[in-house]
């Protein structure tokens, strides 16, 4: 059995707020349950299933969102020189406080993996019906981690991150070897693309098709790591140091949640509600707009973009994020809220489905895929590509998007006039059957939501 999971986003505490530790208690009781069920075997008969592995399919531990990197103006940044030893004393400072302000939570997976951290009931009587009062049998739990676009820090080769990727494998009970880079490819890992090849299943981030958050290498940045450091969590800060005394201190904290706001151009809208449920003058809400202009003013100055065509040609998307994170220059505060809305309207946001790349991934990466997973976009999917017969037997293949498990923000869309927002966290995670586990049948795939008490 093979359980899937992407996106958990789980930060230092600096910045919006990660899935709680329930959610990680939550997972763990169900991967026991789907090993359970998986062990029902075709026929009726019980046979526990003797191995499960997880697959944490990228952006797992989020160094991105730390304000760590704005201690000064020279601080490294994600783009800076990753041999430089300032740059991988930043990188091992977030990660050991990402471990550190999620140590509850990532208690759970570790403990899975280790022996005894899952079992299953033993068969007996004459179709080895499971005898629920007998001591359990250990089944093997492999977790294996692949780096996406926030944590792609332990994709890099050098040396030095053997000791940084060492504390990752004992946080989360990784089977990963911390002397070699976290994959990022689903063929970086000669286990991990067994492992997938015998579930059928083709899995990836999927940021190598966001041009915003990949540049071409997974081993250097990409625009997505400047507008989070630079925009999203830059503003709090600045606001709180220039205008903190003036704002109430529930705004700023909504501030903070840039990063959970849903599509990414709406952000300025956010802002905009953010100052009207807060009743701020406004005076001080033409104060916040300026210092968000400033801040995307400099953001477009940055010699990291000017250096890089390959931000803005051929990839036309980025040029419209650019200009929609610029809407409000100039204009009302409101009619920029307003603005942002009918941009996202008509040119979208990031989030949008990768069924064409999964598409192509069965039509010339790999035939024989029967499932391609991605994850990044935070959409959960399950769309059907194709189904025929083959040697007798029926071949369906499914692309699948592992969604995320994280706090969203998402803008209304019937009431746009209000330019209103809905709070919720969602959580999903997909499982995928080999052989006769589960009685024959190939994959199960859960999504969840929990309304948010915001009001």
């Amino acid at each position: 059995m093979l359980v899937i999971v992407s996106d958990l986003h789980l930060t230092d505490g600096t910045s919006g707020q990660a899935i709680k530790e329930s959610a990680f208690r939550l997972f763990v009781e169900r991967v026991r349950d789907l090993a359970f069920d998986a062990s029902w075997r075709s026929g009726g008969t019980y046979r526990p299933v003797e191995r499960v592995d997880i697959l944490l399919l990228g952006d797992i531990l989020d160094v991105m969102r730390s304000t760590a990197w704005l201690k000064s103006e020279k601080s490294p940044r994600p783009w800076s020189d990753p041999a430089n030893v300032d740059y991988i004393g930043r990188v091992n400072d977030i990660t050991d406080a990402i471990l550190a302000y999620n140590e509850s939570s990532l208690t759970y997976l570790r403990n899975l993996a280790e022996p005894g951290g899952l079992v299953l009931p033993p068969p007996g009587g004459p179709k080895g019906e499971p005898r629920m009062s007998a001591p359990g049998l250990a089944v093997e739990v492999g977790i294996h981690y692949m780096v996406g676009n926030h944590d792609w820090f332990y994709h890099l080769p050098n040396a030095t991150f053997h000791r940084l990727r060492r504390k990752v494998v004992h946080a989360l009970g990784l089977e990963n070897d911390p002397e070699e880079r976290f994959p990022h490819g689903p063929d970086e890992s000669a286990r991990l693309a067994s492992i997938m090849r015998v579930h059928g299943v083709r899995a990836c981030h999927g940021d190598v098709f966001d041009p915003y958050n990949y540049s071409g290498s997974r081993s250097e940045s990409s625009l997505g790591d400047l507008i989070v450091v630079e925009l999203l969590n830059r503003f709090p800060v600045e606001v709180r140091a220039h205008l903190g005394s003036l704002l109430p201190q529930s705004f700023i904290h909504g501030l903070r949640e840039l990063d959970n706001v849903r599509p990414l151009a709406a952000v300025p809208v956010w802002i905009d509600a953010l100052l009207r449920e807060h009743s701020v003058s406004r005076m001080q809400a033409r104060r916040v707009k300026d210092s968000w202009n400033d801040l995307v003013d400099d953001l477009i100055s940055q010699d990291v973009i000017r250096e890089r065509d390959s931000f803005y040609n051929p990839f036309e998307s980025v040029d419209r994020l650019v200009y929609a994170l610029r809407f409000t220059k100039g204009i009302p505060l409101d009619m920029a809220s307003a603005l942002g809305v009918w941009w996202n309207n008509r040119k979208g946001g990031l989030e949008e489905s990768y069924l064409r790349h999964a598409v192509r991934e069965t039509k010339t990466v790999d035939p024989e895929t029967r499932f391609v997973v991605y994850g990044h976009t935070h959409r959960h999917e399950m769309v059907p590509l194709d189904a025929f017969t083959r040697s007798g037997q029926r071949f369906e293949r499914i692309y699948f998007n592992a969604g995320t498990w994280r706090r969203m923000h998402r803008l209304t869309d019937a009431s746009q006039e209000e330019h209103s927002f809905i709070s919720f966290d969602v959580m999903t995670y997909l499982a995928f059957f080999k052989d006769d586990e589960r009685g024959g049948r190939p994959y199960a795939c859960w999504s969840g939501v929990l309304g948010d008490t915001r009001k």
